[in-house]
């Protein structure tokens, strides 16, 4: 049974947010008939869209909660997804990845916010240093990460999913694990909390509404199991929509 997320007034926090940048391209186009040249499709373009990716997805998530972010990243990665017009199926995805310069602690000045989140996908942008320099600074920290060594970011809380768990090398006490339509656990807290049940268009960014609604909840609350209620409800909004989707606290609420 899910337990049920309480009305709540909105609160704007203001919050440092560090990560690697992407540019989400959605190009969209039509295919009826095979190329004469050789047997594979022919994709005609008819309409294309961008959003932000990654950690700008996070950013804007964030903000739709109502908080100040300031964000820092590295150079912008594109991923590009050619889908159908008629059933917006993803036909292909291309990815132009870069090598990123890292985020210094200097730069990033944290000790004017109210918490840090890192949205790190190890492109360069997020070391393991900058992330023990800032958890020394004791103020709520919040990592969604690809690294596997978690045990340096003792002090955090550090959102992964299933897949990811499978393959680290460590872990630390504040390790949540998001477990798709099942919900989210933190593992070491004996806290374990269904999803709520909705009907899935697509799942695209709902890792970054999870992320960005933690942060919020807990911020609000301080309670864990709270925010990962209030996360698990976010990102039930998000993956009801084609594409990354900022749910508000109307929405979640």
């Amino acid at each position: 049974m899910t337990e049920s997320v309480n009305t709540q007034q909105q609160t704007q926090f203001k919050i440092l947010l560090i990560g690697d940048n992407c540019t989400d391209v959605y190009q969209y186009g039509t295919i009826d008939r095979l190329s004469p040249e050789a047997p594979v499709p022919v994709f005609v373009p008819t309409r294309t869209e961008t959003r932000a990716g990654m950690a700008g997805n996070v950013a804007n998530n964030l903000k739709a909660l109502g908080c100040d972010v300031n964000y820092l990243h590295g150079e912008t990665s594109v991923k590009t997804r050619l889908l159908d017009e008629r059933s917006r199926q993803q036909i292909v995805r291309i990815d132009a990845d870069v090598e990123s310069t890292p985020i210094t602690f200097e730069t990033a000045i944290p000790h004017v916010y109210d918490a840090v989140v890192i949205s790190d996908y190890n492109k360069g942008t997020v070391s393991y240093e900058l992330i023990e320099e800032l958890i020394a600074l004791s103020i709520p920290i919040f990592i969604d990460t690809k690294k596997t060594d978690l045990a340096r970011m003792q002090g955090a809380w550090v959102k992964i999913n299933e897949l990811e768990h499978s393959r680290i090398k460590s872990e630390c006490t504040g390790l949540i694990v998001t477990r798709g339509s099942r919900g989210a656990s933190a593992v070491h807290h004996d806290i374990d909390v269904a999803a709520p049940s909705v009907e899935v268009v697509d799942v695209t960014g709902a890792g970054d509404t999870f992320l960005s609604a933690l942060a919020y909840q807990y911020l609000d609350t301080g309670d864990i199991k709270k925010a990962i209620t209030f996360a698990n409800a976010a990102s039930a909004v998000t993956v009801q929509h084609l594409g990354v989707y900022a749910p508000t606290l109307k929405e979640i609420v």
